[in-house]
C-alpha cells in the first residue's frame, strides 16, 4: 500500500511533539500537506513533496555521505518515495541500498521514528519537466558495520565516510552527533 497523506501527518505530528520548536520551519510541509492529500509523495507536486533520507552510522562515529550526480553536492543518502513503499521509514531504507549496495540486512533503524526533517529547495529542471521545488526530506538513523559500497552510477558519483563533527548542515550535524554517544 503506496504512502498516504494520513502517514505523513501522523509521522510529521510525532516528530513534532518531539521537536515542538521546529513547528514553525516545518509550516511549509504542514501547508502543503493540507492542501495536496494523497500527491504529497507524488514528484509531480511542485509545491512540494515528500521524500526520505538515511543517515547511516558507524560504530566508529563516521556517517556516510554520497555526492549526488544531478545536484552536485555531497548528501546523505535518499530520493523519492516510490508507489511500492509501505512507509517513510522503508523508503530511506530502499534509497539507502539502492544508492550505495549496503542492503537492508546490513543495517538497523535507530528508531521508526525520523530524526530529523529537513525542508530545502530543489531547483528546476527543464530536461525533467520539473518545476522549481520543495523536498520535504524525512531523514532517518540507522547503524551498521558495513563499510563496502557500491554506487549507484546514474544517481552518484562519490561517497565518503565522514566524521559527524565534519557535517555542516545543522540541526543534521549536532543530531547525528548526538546520536555517537554512548
Amino acid at each position: 500500500m503506496p504512502i498516504t497523506a494520513q502517514h505523513v501527518r501522523e509521522t510529521l505530528d510525532t516528530y513534532l511533539a518531539s521537536h515542538p520548536d521546529e513547528k514553525d520551519s516545518l509550516s511549509a510541509l504542514a501547508q502543503v500537506l493540507d492542501e495536496a492529500g494523497d500527491s504529497i509523495t507524488s514528484r509531480k507536486e511542485f509545491r512540494g513533496h515528500v521524500t526520505a533520507g538515511a543517515a547511516l552510522l558507524r560504530p566508529d562515529g563516521r556517517v556516510l555521505t554520497i555526492e549526488h550526480r544531478a545536484l552536485k553536492k555531497w548528501l546523505l543518502p535518499g530520493g523519492h518515495v516510490e508507489a511500492s513503499d509501505t512507509s517513510l521509514l522503508d523508503a530511506a531504507l530502499r534509497e539507502l541500498a539502492e544508492e550505495t549496495g549496503i542492503s537492508p540486512d546490513q543495517v538497523e533503524p535507530d528508531s521508526g521514528l525520523p530524526f530529523q526533517i529537513d525542508a530545502h529547495p530543489i531547483p528546476a529542471n527543464p530536461a525533467k519537466g520539473e518545476d522549481a521545488h520543495q523536498h520535504f526530506d524525512f531523514r532517518y538513523l540507522f547503524r551498521t558495520t558495513a563499510d563496502t559500497v557500491e554506487l549507484q552510477e546514474e544517481e552518484v558519483t562519490a561517497y565518503s565516510w565522514q566524521f559527524a563533527d565534519m557535517l555542516t548542515a545543522e540541526p543534521l550535524r549536532s543530531r547525528v552527533m548526538a546520536a555517537t554517544r554512548p
